[in-house]
């Protein structure tokens, strides 16, 4: 497997890009309007306490403020099925907190803040609140699970701390002196943090706690850019290259690399051609193609990815495929390839929270296990939590997958005019019986002072209202004793129409 990171650097947006043998895997998208704040420090002010929600709404200097639940303050974790304390007894309004972005804006809310503060590095997490040694979930294999813990351990006794640590996927194939590095530098990034935003309460104490002073000094830290996270984050031994078509990007990157992750090969190249990176690589048609309700399978079914507000659906269809031994057969196909194909749909559209999965009905059981594994096992590369559940008695499977920021189509999409987000419009014909309606409307109401009715509507509406609703189009100019005309406007969608009084 060989992996690719591509870098594409605009005035008007940043994109990055995960291509995994050549198939685009993930896209992060980051406009100016929009910048992500995830992962930043603040010096919070509470605003207010609401009890029925056991929540905090936090000024953070950003106009909007910050959301943070008892369950994200420190003292307020409890074990999953407790119930937490009442959060009036842990914040109070006008208190100061040093809060971090745990979620992006989404759905018009505001950040989702948490306590629970973590300073992140190639190999390893901080947290300067705990003092536990952690390891990634992803890693399963108990033998390398304590080697890794009496790895951090030993370098964080070395280093003279106590704060706790969560070794991430990158320890595995770290040497102890990547470890060391890392560990050296989050402590030296929490002291200059601590020392920022004492520094900033120093500050506010001398003037007060006026709004506009807040604002304007309110961040305590903040996360590198988009372009070199996803760099820390994503690129390791399988990372053939890493493409940057912006030059000041490309030396940021590069010193960075230089710096932090001196044991990656030097895969960096400045893309000058005259096509855009996107394009030249094709990935343009590929971003297209990740907003498509419809995803093709191999053997010829589809899946139908569906958003909603509250959760996502995916349908699996057998399409034209059939297999020529039995039905059960062609269901244990399509849905082997379904499952393979959701986790890589997920990830590059970046659908989160709750998704129910409608696989084509089963019989054996052994079936809806291998079917099951295969959609976990696709999963093993996504960074953001993944969890799947058995088969319901309906033949559903419920997956949740972290969310932190917009969905692909969220970020690209608004709601169509035409069809004010409904995502359907009324068909001609039943535009055609809107128009004879508010034709008698207007006609029982009087008809004084009216010489003709004026109908302007679609192309689509006027063709059908001349051709097969001609009859009752002429029946009802009998009934309102006016002439009734019409008129194509190119601009309006299937269901609009004007109706003039002349």
């Amino acid at each position: 497997m060989t992996e690719e990171i591509l870098v594409d650097v605009n005035p008007f947006e940043t994109r990055v890009a995960l291509v995994v043998d050549g198939t685009l895997r993930e896209i992060h998208i980051e406009r100016p309007a929009g910048r992500s704040l995830r992962g930043n420090l603040y010096r919070g002010r509470v605003d207010r306490v609401v009890g029925g929600v056991q929540a905090a709404f936090v000024d953070i200097g950003m106009g909007r403020p910050g959301f943070l639940h008892v369950r994200d303050l420190r003292g307020g974790r409890v074990e999953p099925g407790t119930t937490p304390p009442d959060i009036s007894k842990l914040v109070r309004p006008g208190q100061s907190l040093l809060v971090q972005v745990a979620k992006d804006p989404l759905n018009g809310k505001g950040v989702r803040l948490t306590t629970n503060l973590a300073l992140a590095a190639r190999t390893v997490v901080l947290l300067p609140f705990d003092t536990r040694i952690a390891v990634a979930a992803r890693i399963v294999d108990e033998d390398e699970r304590e080697r890794l813990k009496d790895l951090v351990a030993r370098v964080r006794t070395e280093a003279g701390t106590a704060h706790g640590y969560i070794a991430r996927t990158a320890c595995q194939s770290a040497t102890e002196n990547r470890v060391r590095a890392d560990i050296e530098y989050l402590e030296g990034l929490w002291k200059r943090v601590s020392r920022r935003y004492g520094e900033l309460a120093g500050a506010m104490d001398a003037s007060g706690t006026g709004a506009e002073r807040f604002a304007n000094a309110s961040l305590v830290h903040e996360e590198l850019p988009v372009p070199t996270r996803i760099v820390r984050d994503l690129a390791g031994r399988n990372t053939r290259a890493i493409v940057v078509n912006h030059t000041d990007t490309f030396h940021r990157i590069t010193d960075y690399i230089a710096r932090c992750l001196p044991e990656l090969p030097d895969p960096v190249t400045h893309y000058e051609g005259r096509t855009p990176l996107f394009e030249a690589r094709g990935l343009e048609a590929a971003l297209d193609r990740a907003l498509d309700k419809r995803v093709p399978l191999p053997s010829g079914g589809f899946l139908v990815i569906e958003q909603t507000e509250a959760m996502t659906t995916v349908d699996v269809n057998s399409g034209r495929f059939v297999d020529s031994s039995d039905l059960e057969s062609t269901a244990f196909t399509t849905n082997l390839e379904a499952a393979r194909e959701i986790p890589g749909q997920l990830r590059l559209r970046n659908i989160g929270g709750i998704i129910v999965v409608d696989f084509i009905d089963m019989q054996g059981e052994d079936h809806r296990q291998e079917v099951l594994d295969a959609l976990v096992g696709a999963a093993s590369g996504d960074l953001a939590r993944f969890h799947a559940s058995g088969f319901s008695e309906l033949g559903l499977v419920e997956i949740s997958r972290r969310r932190t920021r917009e969905s692909l189509e969220r970020q690209l999409c608004d709601s169509c005019e035409a069809c004010s987000g409904r995502a359907v419009a009324k068909s001609p014909q039943s535009a055609c019986y809107d128009v004879f309606r508010g034709l008698l409307k207007h006609a029982a109401s009087g008809t004084d002072g009216v010489s003709e009715y004026l109908v302007r509507a679609s192309q689509r509406v006027v063709d059908r209202l001349l051709d097969e609703e001609a009859p009752y189009l002429a029946a009802l100019e009998r009934d309102v004793l006016r002439p009734i005309r019409l008129e194509v406007e190119p601009g309006y969608a299937s269901d609009q129409f004007d109706l003039v009084l002349r």
